[in-house]
């Protein structure tokens, strides 16, 4: 009640901002100090019962208003830490930071240039950045930041049918054919979940099978292209992958393209994990025909850094969002405004309210340039590989698929020494599918690192090391070695 927009609230708001911002600087500083934790792990009724969390009727004072933020802090993850490889977002930039405080001081809503101008343009002048590095004469097409890789996915879907069967739009699943979508069998899981939001139902994404290395093979994807049409389905989309979640494969795309141009089908590129390469000279041959997809997804809150959430959804062919997704509300699009409606861009996006997400994108551009950008990215690849050189031959680890990775996934085994000199066998194998799961209970136990694990297919569970975090050293990739060693040891 003291704070603004009260009278005399000024001074009091300006200490407590102070306290929060001293509690925000304290913790930047930890994110990157090795010798605190990344995790201060409790069970979830350790921590419920710790503390009262619950809600009451009554305010609280502003003393214990900040020290519910430092509890907060203290035991979330921190995903900044440059030991903390758990997720394919990882990493604390200085700038994405103050931009997005920023962004919520403005607090406002991107769907019009009447109350986001700067946003607004900023978003225009971005996504048609990406789209020229994607390789679209000029930066053509159109483009949109969305809450997420899954819901940019879901968007291509989206407009990929629509420009096969607008009348969709109107009318409904009924109206139309049995539509059918191909992606990998090692494909992020949100194909499926966007085919079963639309209507067009999980039973219709149809899994191509992939290479010992995780890539889809063309001529499976040919197969069952023709199989769906001799069964009188209507194929639609083919989402093809540049670095897969687990393996960080780059499907071949320009074969994929070949296939999708002889059918007429809509080529989506589902680049979240993969597209920053595209940053790098030394490394973006590995999307080599993503210029001819009609969609890509890029997500540049992964390998590129930027804090959550930021993805963006880009289009080959311009005004087909608008088109499929406008609807016309007239009290917010209204037609008779002073300036060129053509920034209005809200009425091309599934959601209203839509959170400014481009502002801390653009800022940590202007602050690196696409070179700083490039020597982040091409520093964690090297360190992906200087991870893979260490282990590969190593007594005690074993590669899940042969050769160098291709993105920053290194995916293996920590062989116990229990296991060691035992034959391949069920007994063997079932051991083994224990040994991830125990270390990483242990080192969530003692907060030194976190690394996430799987099974995949006929492979029981394995480590997936992904760097994106340009805090990480070659030295914190000693560290996880011998962690991982220390603690599974006695396995």
């Amino acid at each position: 009640p003291d704070l603004l927009p009260t009278c005399n609230g000024e001074i009091t708001t300006m200490s407590f901002l102070q306290d929060v911002v001293d509690i925000l600087l304290q913790y930047v500083v930890k994110s990157f100090d090795r010798s605190t934790k990344v995790i201060d792990f409790h069970y979830p009724n350790e921590l419920l019962q710790e503390y009262n969390w619950e809600l009451a009727d009554q305010p609280q004072t502003l003393e214990e208003i900040l020290l519910n933020c430092r509890t907060t802090l203290k035991y979330a993850i921190k995903t900044g830490h440059p030991r903390y490889f758990n997720q394919l977002s990882t990493g604390l930039d200085m700038v994405g930071l103050a931009a997005d405080w920023l962004t919520s001081a403005a607090n406002t809503n991107m769907f019009t240039y009447e109350i986001a101008p700067v946003f607004v343009l900023l978003e225009y002048v971005t996504l048609r950045k990406m789209r020229e590095m994607v390789g679209w004469p000029g930066g053509c097409g159109d483009g949109i930041f969305s809450p997420g890789g899954a819901i940019s996915n879901m968007y291509a879907m989206l407009i990929a049918r629509f420009k096969m069967f607008p009348e969709v739009k109107e009318k409904g699943m009924a109206a139309i054919p049995r539509l059918v979508a191909f992606t990998s069998e090692h494909s992020h899981f949100s194909v499926k979940k966007g085919a079963a939001a639309l209507g067009i139902g999980t039973d219709s994404v149809i899994l191509i099978r992939c290479d010992e290395r995780g890539k889809m093979i063309p001529s499976d994807l040919e197969r069952r292209i023709v199989e769906a049409k001799q069964k009188g389905f209507v194929p639609f989309l083919v989402s093809a992958t540049a670095g897969t979640t687990v393996y960080g494969a780059f499907d071949p795309l320009i074969a994929i393209a070949d296939i999708c141009k002889k059918y007429k089908i809509w080529m989506h590129v589902d680049g979240a994990w993969g597209g920053g390469l595209l940053m790098s000279r030394k490394h973006k041959w590995k999307l080599n025909g993503i210029e001819r997809a009609n969609s890509v997804t890029w997500n540049p809150h992964k390998m590129m850094g930027v804090p959550l959430q930021c993805s963006a959804l880009l289009v080959r062919e311009e005004g087909l969002m608008q088109s499929c997704n406008q609807m016309h509300a007239s009290y917010l699009f209204q037609q008779d405004k002073h300036y060129d409606l053509s920034y209005d861009t809200g009425d091309k996006a599934l959601q209203c309210g839509r959170h400014v997400d481009v502002f801390k994108l653009w800022l940590m551009w202007r602050a690196k340039g696409t070179t700083g950008f490039e020597a982040q990215i091409d520093k964690c690849l090297e360190l992906a590989e200087y991870l893979y050189n260490k282990i590969k031959n190593r007594e005690g680890y074993e590669m899940v698929f042969d050769g160098k990775p291709q993105h920053t996934n290194v995916c293996f085994w920590y062989i116990p020494p229990s296991l060691r000199g035992m034959e391949d066998s069920e007994e063997r194998t079932s051991r083994l599918t224990k040994v991830a799961p125990v270390i990483k209970a242990r080192m969530m136990e003692y907060g030194t690192t976190m690394v996430s694990y799987q099974p995949l297919g006929d492979k029981v569970n394995f480590f997936r090391m992904v760097i994106s975090n340009p805090a990480a050293t070659h030295q914190d990739i000693d560290f996880l070695i011998d962690e991982i060693e220390r603690l599974g040891q006695d396995l």
